[in-house]
């Protein structure tokens, strides 16, 4: 076992003033925390257990605490699927989604929920053939999908389902965060090289190659300008 604390003092009222970018962000990096233990190649029976608990708390509050933030109940669910998942990584490991956001972060200052937020949904439709009843498993649980899916419908949607939930909470796309274009492509081939060497994505469901990360990264631009054309990310 690794982190796994004796106490944790969880007080959902030190997290009533958070406004909603902090709240929808820090919220989706919790998902993804949770997700991302669930479907790691390092996945255990306690990581299991912690993880599914996590994505029931977060996917049933995220849009409450988000949209009434005085919400204590939802507050506390938050609070403590945070937690819960925390544990979760931290006993399986995180997968490609992080091992993207550590260098699209740092190359660009993007907040580190904000870009796990932002590579959600398409890493997502990248992995979700390499684990279909763990992605399943986990739009049943966060309330993505009806819970009598058939296992390949319900990973198949889970990344439109997770496109529809950063849309909804207006999380920005890499264009809309004020990146320029051609500085962002022009530093695709080395932010691959750093996501691959952390490690991460050997974890990952589908272990992707050097050119498969660029191709992802150009992708999520290539998204984001759709969704920002048609209204459905932040301006």
């Amino acid at each position: 076992l690794a982190y796994l604390p004796l106490a944790a003092i969880l007080d959902h009222e030190l997290t009533l003033t958070k406004p909603l970018r902090l709240t929808a962000d820090t919220g989706i990096d919790a998902i993804c925390h949770a997700m991302e233990a669930y479907v790691s190649a390092k996945a255990n029976p306690f990581s299991d257990g912690v993880a599914a608990s996590a994505m029931r708390r977060l996917g049933g509050a995220l849009h409450t605490a988000c949209s009434s933030p005085a919400d204590g109940a939802a507050r506390e669910a938050m609070l403590l699927g945070s937690c819960e998942a925390g544990i979760a990584f931290s006993n399986s490991s995180v997968t490609l989604i992080h091992g993207m956001s550590r260098p699209l972060g740092a190359s660009f200052h993007i907040p580190h929920g904000m870009c796990n937020a932002m590579l959600l949904p398409r890493v997502t439709a990248f992995s979700a053939g390499g684990a279909v009843k763990r992605y399943a498993d986990a739009a049943r649980l966060m309330g993505l999908c009806d819970e009598g899916a058939a296992d390949i419908d319900a990973a198949m949607g889970i990344p439109d389902a997770l496109q529809r939930v950063t849309s909804d909470l207006r999380v920005p796309t890499l264009e809309g965060f004020g990146i320029d274009e051609a500085v962002f492509r022009k530093a695709v081939p080395s932010m691959a090289q750093a996501a691959l060497a952390s490690g991460s994505p050997n974890n990952n469901p589908i272990v992707p190659t050097a050119t498969e990360v660029e191709a992802l990264y150009h992708e999520i631009w290539d998204v984001g300008v759709g969704l920002r054309a048609r209204g459905e990310a932040a301006a």
